[in-house]
């Protein structure tokens, strides 16, 4: 993933953290709830179909988007924060080059494959 889609990402984390703080939790809360959607992840155990099912209902961004709206619509700040909390966190998540999930296991994503540096063919970094 190369710079400008990693720039892009953090305006959207940054979006996130807007949203947030329109609402009426104490900014620990953000904190607390940021790693939650990645409870996704508990489907792997199931298999990757499964798993990547799990993974990306979690870390989609229209999902997100959804439950923002609704919870403006129903003036449910709860549903709000839901949204801003798998929003915030899918733009985190692909700053740091994990996209969403591919059945063929976990490491194969949207964004390319983790852990596989194009330059030399192994590595830890993410495609560029």
């Amino acid at each position: 993933m190369n710079t400008t889609l990693k720039l892009e990402e953090l305006a959207l984390f940054i979006l996130g953290i807007f949203l947030f703080s329109q609402l009426s939790f104490a900014w620990w809360w953000f904190l607390v709830l940021l790693l939650t959607p990645d409870i996704g992840m508990v489907g792997y155990a199931f298999g990757n179909k499964t798993g990547a099912f799990s993974y990306n209902l979690f870390h989609h961004r229209g999902i997100a988007a959804a439950c923002y709206l609704i919870g403006i619509y129903t003036q449910s700040e709860i549903t709000q924060l839901i949204g801003v909390i798998l929003f915030s966190h899918a733009a985190m998540d692909r700053m740091f080059g994990y996209g969403l999930k591919y059945e063929k296991g976990f490491k194969f994503t949207h964004l390319g494959e983790i852990g596989n540096d194009p330059s030399t063919g192994s590595g830890s970094g993410n495609v560029d």
